[in-house]
């Protein structure tokens, strides 16, 4: 049975651009309230005016996910400005391209203090309070929504520590997910391939300015909305993992069936990108 998503509450992190921003709209487009953060008060004050020219119900808090009490500041946000709240998307994280041996302490502690402690934490606290609400119509009491990656199930050279922050997200999603499932919370991960959003220049920047690491070409990025519209229909028919790309999907777990052929396949993709020209 799928479930009217009309009037339900959602918010959602890292909402100023890309996967963000896009889940945004399309879950207003569905009825839902929205309220949006990120630390940039001029894009969500766009994504809030779009959505409101369309006849759809906004709001926006300016945070910081790493910055303590923020996400609690945000539930706190989306029930004083609906009244409720019925969904989390934890969306909010940036990629680094490093070899193992050049991350500092300060750039591990940072990325994943982002990408998995801040999501975790949103985690946690809309599971406390989704647990104190009554299921709507004999359905859920609450849908928690993280944004894990594609690259959750492989470690990545040169782009091991943004890999296993996704990969701890993936684990910690599945955790939950079993534990609240006869609780009526759902807990689903998100994992992208490559998408057409501003994470990549953010990266490339972070980095220095020169890609190092394996990443999906330009040709097969696939546009932000492509996983909006997914997490609309994991909203509406919950399951434990979105995906927007069997191929993807159907390598990664070859291979974990074949390891080797999988550091083989790595390790070739590696050496092209280290020598362009041989």
């Amino acid at each position: 049975m799928s479930i009217n998503l009309s009037g339900r509450t959602i918010a959602i992190t890292g909402a100023s651009s890309g996967i963000g921003r896009a889940t945004a709209i399309a879950c207003a487009n569905a009825g839902m309230n929205v309220i949006v953060a990120a630390r940039r008060e001029d894009e969500l004050n766009r994504v809030v005016e779009d959505i409101r020219a369309a006849g759809g119900r906004a709001a926006y808090v300016v945070m910081d996910v790493s910055n303590p009490h923020d996400n609690a500041r945000l539930i706190e946000a989306a029930l004083d400005h609906f009244g409720s709240i019925y969904s989390v998307f934890a969306n909010a994280g940036y990629g680094l391209e490093r070899a193992v041996l050049s991350y500092t302490q300060a750039e591990l502690d940072d990325i994943f203090r982002v990408n998995f402690w801040a999501s975790l934490e949103l985690s946690r606290l809309a599971a406390e309070r989704f647990l104190k609400q009554e299921p709507v119509n004999g359905g859920k009491r609450g849908h928690i929504l993280v944004c894990s990656s594609c690259v959750s199930k492989i470690g990545l050279p040169n782009y091991a520590a943004y890999s296993a922050s996704k990969s701890l997200q993936d684990h910690f999603a599945r955790a939950m997910r079993i534990e609240l499932a006869d609780k009526s919370v759902a807990v689903s991960s998100v994992h992208p391939i490559g998408t057409k959003t501003e994470f990549f220049d953010t990266a490339k920047r972070l980095s220095g300015g020169k890609r190092i690491s394996i990443q999906t070409p330009e040709r097969f990025k696939q546009p932000a909305e492509t996983v909006a519209d997914a997490i609309v229909r994991c909203l509406r028919k919950p399951k434990g993992e979105v995906w927007t790309s069997f191929p993807m999907r159907a390598m990664l777990a070859l291979a974990t069936l074949a390891p080797s052929f999988a550091d083989w396949m790595l390790l070739r993709r590696q050496r092209q990108l280290n020598n362009p020209q041989a």
